[in-house]
């Protein structure tokens, strides 16, 4: 029995955490580069950030050059201004992409590029400038994990850089930052947190080697899963009610605190087969990286539940959303049906064929899942191109066995 945390030094949830950000950064020094969200430029929240951080005497460039999918050259552009500037700390602000850009901005302003150098796991070799990172949506727990995910022309999929020295020296949870994000950002960010709780938690354990270097994302660990549960309770019960009433401020906080969880969790577990496949299935459609993961989240679970330990596993999330059943199979069954149900609540469609992918297309999706190691290597139950190519062929269906 073994288990690793990893995350920032400090994390600070809840509402009005904001007004933590200006000590947090003064900490590491005097001269700020903000990189955050376009949408926030001229907003009343994002003002009120920097009023005070110039209150605290802190000097501050704000940047919002953040371009989706974080193409590799934009990247190089960000980073030659933060160069420019030479802070001393950066403090982002943001989705997923704005928080995993400052992430990279500091590891190539520390280290510097090209970033190629870095993919993979375990590459960086030293710390990054500091990042206190404040997410606007709650769902891929950027703000406390040590992944950064970019898009590279020479690459077919996107691609990864993974590194302990990659997570933020602060995370700032504070759910005010969510009360404006349109319900479609709500569903998919929040479904894709479910997605990394319950594959945290379904994860393949191993055993750390002590003496080796670490890898980076471990499998599910005795640290992990009560944070796992946790987060799979909190998204399961209130991520519908703050799709449907965005001005619902508990559930907001709620679901905040779910994703947060759920990052603390997968930042060392990782994640498995929703992630693999849906890579290719975003490279395919263009569609947004949590309806992918959640569209494919009950066919992983009925493709991996055949195995006595998994569906015991399964058991125990099917409590946690709610399973009135005695035994473990129905629980287990349960657990497959309340995500299905949670994605039709929140919009997620419910197959391949709805998203525009066609069934010649599932071999290569198969193919290039397979080649995700760090997330196949996790996987509960062995994966093959057989196993992969009937989970597809139901996702395409819409075939759901419960």
């Amino acid at each position: 029995m073994s288990g690793i945390l990893r995350l920032p030094a400090r994390v600070h949830f809840g509402y009005g955490a904001r007004a933590q950000i200006p000590a947090l950064l003064s900490a590491h020094g005097t001269r700020v580069f903000a990189l955050v969200d376009p949408f926030l430029i001229g907003t009343e929240l994002l003002d009120e950030v920097l009023t005070a951080a110039q209150s605290a005497d802190l000097t501050v460039e704000v940047c919002a050059d953040v371009q989706p999918e974080l193409p590799v050259a934009s990247l190089d552009e960000v980073a030659a201004r933060a160069r420019a500037f030479a802070p001393d700390a950066i403090l982002a602000i943001g989705g997923g992409s704005a928080l995993d850009a400052a992430k990279l901005v500091a590891l190539l302003l520390a280290h510097g590029g090209p970033l190629s150098r870095f993919y993979g796991e375990n590459a960086v070799p030293g710390a990054i400038t500091p990042v206190v990172a404040a997410p606007t949506t709650a769902g891929t727990g950027s703000e406390v994990t040590p992944i950064a995910v970019v898009t590279d022309p020479d690459r077919a999929l996107k691609v990864g850089v993974s590194s302990p020295h990659l997570v933020p020296v602060a995370a700032v949870v504070d759910p005010t930052f969510t009360l404006d994000a349109p319900a479609n950002v709500t569903a998919f960010s929040g479904i894709d947190a479910l997605v990394h709780a319950v594959e945290s938690y379904t994860a393949a354990a191993r055993e750390a080697n002590w003496t080796d270097t670490l890898p980076v994302f471990i499998g599910r660990n005795v640290l992990t899963d009560p944070l796992s549960l946790a987060a799979i309770e909190k998204l399961g019960t209130w991520l519908p009610t703050a799709v449907a009433d965005p001005s619902d401020r508990r559930a907001r906080e709620e679901v905040a605190l779910g994703s947060l969880l759920a990052g603390i969790a997968f930042g060392s577990t990782g994640t498995h087969l929703s992630h693999a496949l849906q890579y290719p299935i975003g490279a395919e459609t263009g569609t947004p990286h949590g309806l992918g993961t959640g569209l494919m989240l009950p066919y992983v679970l009925d493709a991996v539940r055949a195995d006595p330990a998994v569906t015991e596993r399964l058991a125990v999330v099917g409590s946690a959303l709610g399973s009135p059943a005695d035994d473990i199979a129905s629980r287990a069954n349960d657990a497959i049906a309340a995500v299905a149900r949670i994605n039709r609540q929140i919009g997620v469609p419910t197959s391949l064929a709805d998203i525009g992918i066609t069934r010649d297309q599932l071999p290569r999706i198969a193919e290039l899942a397979l080649a995700s190691e760090r997330l196949v290597t996790i996987s509960p139950a062995p994966v093959t191109m057989a196993m992969l190519g009937e989970l597809l062929e139901r996702a395409w269906a819409g075939d759901l066995r419960t």
